[in-house]
């Protein structure tokens, strides 16, 4: 482990943690030092991995601690195929947090998606109807898609990647398992991802510089077959993440910048205030290359930035899809949750969970105003609800 992370992080395999945790500490912490797997020594307990159900499906997702530390967010100059906007290489402070094992799944997203229609019967039925006083609880549900065979060309086995998702989109899915799960969870900035990437390391990839080991540890243009794999399939990094390299292009909350980091020189910063919040709809950073892309693109520092003009050009909506990207690269897009140590006050979290320009705020109302979008309220009761719709209780 890096001797400049002041965080004890044991490395001896991985332990699952079930939502009824014995002592009483929220999922994922442990009043104890456990007896074998990972975990972070932090002032609230012990951080260890855990797999959890969501409630009111069959899908379950998995979470790993992340020691904090401080590392140089970037990439030298004198690293291979290094492009402009890697630098200049800044210092930043991470505190603990969990990030997902894996991207989320289809497993997982479809879930998600399935509360489009269920937002519908709602509404039909005036049950949990939105308004003034309970809309700072909502979210809008994904419509369905336009063109299915776009998305799932490539695949949409349970357990492979979602794609094709935008910002915003992602970021409401993070709401919606913030509310069912009683949990704060989110899209990671920019420079947590690639702290977590990185895993102590500081070389291109997290396994070393020499790009010909990247089979072992991604699926990339050389091994994927042209197609989308299942996630967990390659070796881990030291932290126990899969798939931080290739696989798909993972979502961030940041605005993208060609310039890199100039921004923050000079600035004493965090993973948090490191973040770009943007001021327009794109383009926005998503890291880590794809199953689409070569080795230089899935190195640890490398970025791309979306393009929402291109990247949804076949969809003949007016306006465009708030939800859903139509055009590659966006089917080697996906995204990972994050869940912070301390969880910020709620009124904080508007800007991880909501719509955050005017313009994708205007696409949103326009699509509701139409019905051609729905909404829906969010918490702990949400999955009886469907439940009791559905007929099973």
């Amino acid at each position: 482990m890096n001797n400049t992370t002041p965080i004890a992080l044991l490395l001896l395999g991985s332990i699952v943690v079930t939502p009824a945790f014995a002592n009483d500490l929220p999922i994922g912490l442990s009043k104890t030092k456990p007896e074998e797997g990972r975990y972070v020594e932090t002032d609230k307990g012990f951080m260890v991995p855990y797999t959890m159900p969501i409630p009111g499906t069959d899908a379950e997702f998995s979470m790993e601690p992340i020691p904090g530390g401080r590392y140089k967010l970037g990439s030298p100059a004198s690293e291979a195929n290094r492009n402009g906007d890697e630098g200049p290489r800044t210092e930043v402070k991470t505190e603990p947090f969990w990030m997902g094992k894996y991207e989320v799944t289809w497993a997982e997203y479809k879930e998600f998606m399935g509360l489009y229609a269920i937002f519908k019967d709602f509404d039909a039925k005036k049950i949990r109807r939105v308004n003034d006083e309970n809309k700072v609880d909502a979210i809008t549900a994904p419509t369905e898609l336009y063109d299915p065979s776009f998305t799932f060309e490539y695949g949409e086995e349970p357990e492979q990647p979602a794609v094709t998702i935008t910002p915003y989109a992602a970021k409401q899915y993070t709401k919606w398992l913030s509310a069912i799960t009683r949990n704060q969870y989110r899209l990671p900035g920019e420079a947590e991802w690639e702290y977590a990437c990185r895993a102590g390391t500081t070389t291109a990839y997290h396994f070393g510089d020499d790009p010909s080991k990247l089979g072992e540890y991604a699926w990339f243009f050389d091994n994927s077959d042209e197609m989308l794999h299942d996630v967990g399939a390659k070796k881990p990094n030291p932290w126990g993440l899969h798939d931080m390299h290739g696989s798909v292009w993972e979502l961030c909350l940041d605005e993208y910048f060609e310039e890199g980091y100039a921004r923050l020189k000079g600035k004493d910063i965090d993973g948090r205030t490191a973040i770009a919040w943007p001021t327009k709809a794109f383009p926005r950073v998503v890291r880590g290359g794809s199953w689409d892309d070569d080795p230089q693109d899935c190195r640890a520092a490398s970025k791309l930035a979306t393009h929402d003009v291109d990247w949804k050009a076949q969809d003949p909506n007016l306006p465009l899809s708030p939800w859903w990207y139509t055009d590659d690269p966006s089917r080697g897009v996906g995204f990972r949750l994050v869940r912070p140590l301390h969880e910020l006050p709620r009124k904080e979290m508007v800007k991880y969970w909501e719509a955050d320009v005017e313009d994708v705020q205007y696409d949103i109302q326009v699509r509701l105003e139409e019905g051609r979008g729905a909404i829906g309220i969010v918490d702990q009761e949400l999955p009886a609800a469907i439940k009791k719709l559905q007929g099973g209780g």
